[in-house]
């Protein structure tokens, strides 16, 4: 097992996108082919893509569900998929397209039962995505707070046979101002269970702080924007992230 970098293609609209701070109306659009971009990164060296369909997330309603179906049959390395995931024949019909893995969200906080049901049938190809604005869980595509803290929910998923947990900033998200090491760090003190980090990444130092954590339980980085806009490039963070979560990095680690 290794560090995984993993590319976001974000898709609201039909379009693939990045919003900023998790805020619907700040949508930048990269692309208006979502499956071209995910072909690319493939192509690039992406050893895992991370697909979200942003307008299931929010609504429940999976209007992009055809194009997020496309795009996972299209790419050519492992796929974890989220967004409106909210029943057990949503999550079969994303890992019967070909997703590795499906990302749960609001059906973690909203139904439970059916949440361990996947779980139970699905076992280690289940993430929950723990969404923190400010301490709290957030829901329906970061839109609604819960009033949940993130460590308290923790256990409950981990009981209901969860695999892994997508931890993200929402605050960080789109911004390209750092990882949330302090909130990563205190999530791996209240759960064994591998995390994938997300949100704030600008450059590659900031891959090698989240990937100089493999060894304490942080599994890989979710990247959007920073790919978008060019900061470095899929071949470049997997080398990085090597380097760094192998200890081949001394550079000390920062916390933000």
């Amino acid at each position: 097992m290794s560090f995984t970098v993993f590319p976001a293609v974000d898709i609201s609209g039909g379009r693939c996108v990045r919003l900023l701070q998790g805020r619907f109306g700040t949508e930048t659009v990269y692309s208006d082919d979502p499956t071209e971009v995910a072909v690319g990164f493939s192509r690039a060296g992406a050893r895992w893509l991370h697909i979200v369909d942003l307008d299931g997330a929010k609504t429940g309603e999976r209007i992009n569900r055809e194009l997020v179906l496309k795009v996972i049959r299209a790419a050519s390395c492992p796929v974890q998929a989220g967004g409106g995931l909210r029943t057990l024949d949503d999550v079969e019909e994303v890992l019967a397209a070909g997703a590795n893995r499906a990302v749960l969200g609001t059906i973690a906080l909203e139904d439970p039962d059916e949440m361990a049901r996947a779980c139970k049938r699905y076992g280690e190809r289940i993430a929950v995505s723990l969404d923190a604005r400010g301490g709290e869980l957030a829901s329906h595509g970061w839109t609604v707070g819960t009033g949940v803290p993130v460590l308290d929910a923790v256990k409950s998923f981990e009981a209901a046979g969860v695999a892994r947990f997508i931890y993200t900033d929402v605050s960080r998200d789109g911004t390209m101002t750092g990882p949330d090491i302090k909130g990563l760090l205190r999530l791996k003190e209240a759960t064994e269970l591998p995390v994938v980090a997300s949100g704030g990444i600008a450059s590659l130092d900031d891959l090698k702080q989240v990937a100089r954590l493999f060894s304490e339980g942080i599994s890989g980085a979710i990247v959007g924007r920073a790919f978008y806009e060019n900061k470095f490039d899929v071949k470049d963070a997997n080398l990085a992230a090597d380097a760094a979560s192998n200890g081949r990095d001394e550079e000390p680690l920062i916390e933000r």
